[in-house]
């Protein structure tokens, strides 16, 4: 879990900026702290340096967009991450050990092994069957107590137990509790996958940990069903509905979930998927 705020205040500075020149120097004098103390303690919080850990989020964003946006050319996709055509290549095949070409082709197939229950497939729905379930609308922001972790999204119902119990003085019959998952387990190994676990409070709640989820424009899947199947939606919001629509991924804002029901013991769950969009 990542407990300093400074550090939680660089990861979303970054993640916010992840296209634009950033540095060490940049993201320490954001933070207000010298670059010496702040590269320590951002090291101690995540396992890896700032430099580090820009250079990975800018090759996995690239390889979600590469499968994602698959009619823009490559040289494009590379270029917006600050990379050129041979030094793209180069990075991209020591990572994840094949090319960009590759690694797109791979991602072309709509049914695959799913990234947690390694013995399902999942299969993407149809266009017309999204549809159907996908609406968009203006969503509001969320005041949010929230706790950060690194580590597979599989193991996320522990972490929401100990969170619940945690801040159970907190819940309050109106309380909605939410989930920001900033990656593609696809294209991001597993214990490196970052999220949130959050939970509605009052704008003054004393706490430090509290932020704000931002809400506007968002294509919103209304999810029902096994929790196993949550993954095949993603991709089918990603993968077969926004390309039919007229609608792009909105990076300037964190997709995230509100949760409505949860039966751990049948593993069933509605929620909506909520996915910023702009035209």
């Amino acid at each position: 879990m990542i407990t300093n705020q400074a550090v939680n205040q660089a990861i979303d500075y970054i993640l916010l900026h992840i296209e634009d020149d950033l540095s060490l120097e940049i993201v320490a004098e954001h933070c207000h702290f010298s670059k010496y103390y702040f590269s320590r303690i951002f090291k101690e919080q995540t396992g890896e340096s700032v430099y580090g850990f820009i250079k990975r989020v800018r090759l996995q964003q690239s390889a979600f967009r590469l499968k994602t946006e698959k009619r823009r050319p490559i040289t494009e996709i590379s270029a917006d991450y600050g990379y050129s055509s041979s030094n793209y290549s180069s990075a991209f095949k020591l990572y994840y050990h094949m090319t960009p070409v590759f690694f797109r082709r791979k991602s072309y197939g709509l049914s695959m092994t799913h990234p947690f229950f390694h013995h399902e497939t999942w299969k993407a729905e149809s266009f017309e069957e999204s549809n159907r379930k996908i609406t968009v609308k203006e969503v509001p922001d969320y005041h949010v107590l929230y706790e950060r972790h690194f580590g597979s999204y599989e193991g996320l119902s522990r972490q929401w137990k100990r969170f619940i119990c945690k801040y159970q003085k907190y819940i309050t019959e109106g309380t909605l509790f939410l989930e920001k998952t900033y990656d593609d387990p696809a294209v991001t190994k597993e214990e490196l996958c970052l999220s949130d676990l959050c939970m509605s409070v009052r704008e003054n709640c004393s706490l430090e940990n509290t932020a704000v989820i931002q809400g506007g424009t968002c294509a919103v899947y209304d999810f029902k069903g096994s929790m196993k199947h949550i993954y095949a939606a993603y991709q089918t919001l990603f993968l077969v509905w926004l390309p039919r629509t007229g609608y792009v991924l909105d990076g300037s804002r964190s997709l995230f979930d509100v949760y409505h029901t949860v039966d751990g013991d049948r593993g069933y769950m509605e929620l909506d998927i909520c996915v910023p969009v702009k035209k």
